[in-house]
């Protein structure tokens, strides 16, 4: 009686082992938690009707906000990821401008994934790699009182949309048969063009710039 369910109870516990913590063709998984934009940006010299100010250039500050990401098992180990958050706010500065503090931008990141896991689908543990196609959308700019009442007496800011490429690596640790510990780290090509108008000079004011963020999220997620 007793080899019996020493028996019955190790095939239960092989029987459920693989399912408690794997990753299936079906399988839905929802992620929230801390996202932060930390631009590492590339920026050109400001132009002055199409001629270059040198030097000069901008920069953009973090933020933080909620992180959501949504994934679609297609197979056991291969999925389709989306990452979505709440509006991030960028102050928009500039450099050999006496530091000009020039205005605030809001922008979304939607981003659209292919994502791997290579190990085993009954590991507890499960690192991923993805790769996909983000599009910016940039809203609500707007210039600071600085800029406006400076001697280049700035009118409106606008910013360019941008697609661009994204790459990812991440972690899965399972904590039951759905929660699990989410990290991750993306890298998103984002390119755009800022313009305002000077009323000083007459002319419109352009600055290309590479923001290509490193995007880190730490948060939990549910298996459906």
């Amino acid at each position: 009686m007793r080899k019996t369910l020493f028996t019955a109870s190790v095939l239960a516990v092989a029987l459920a082992s693989p399912f408690a913590q794997a990753y299936q063709a079906g399988d839905v998984i929802v992620r929230a938690g801390a996202i932060t934009v930390d631009p590492h940006e590339d920026s050109g010299n400001v132009k002055l009707g199409g001629t270059p100010v040198t030097p000069t250039g901008a920069t953009l500050d973090s933020d933080t906000q909620l992180g959501l990401n949504f994934a679609y098992m297609v197979t056991d180990n291969l999925g389709v990821e989306l990452l979505a958050a709440t509006p991030f706010t960028h102050n928009v500065g500039t450099k050999g401008l006496g530091g000009l503090k020039l205005g605030e931008l809001k922008h979304l990141p939607p981003t659209l994934s292919v994502i791997y896991y290579p190990l085993e689908k009954n590991s507890a543990f499960q690192p991923y790699v993805g790769a996909g196609i983000n599009y910016t959308w940039f809203f609500d700019d707007k210039l600071t009182s600085e800029a406006e009442n400076s001697g280049l007496q700035l009118r409106g800011l606008d910013m360019k949309d941008s697609w661009g490429l994204a790459a990812q690596v991440g972690m899965d640790y399972m904590l039951t048969d759905n929660v699990m510990l989410n990290a991750q780290v993306r890298y998103i090509d984002i390119e755009t063009t800022g313009t305002t108008y000077s009323e000083a000079a007459g002319q419109k004011i352009e600055v290309d710039v590479d923001v290509d963020p490193f995007v880190y999220m730490v948060g939990l997620g549910y298996k459906f």
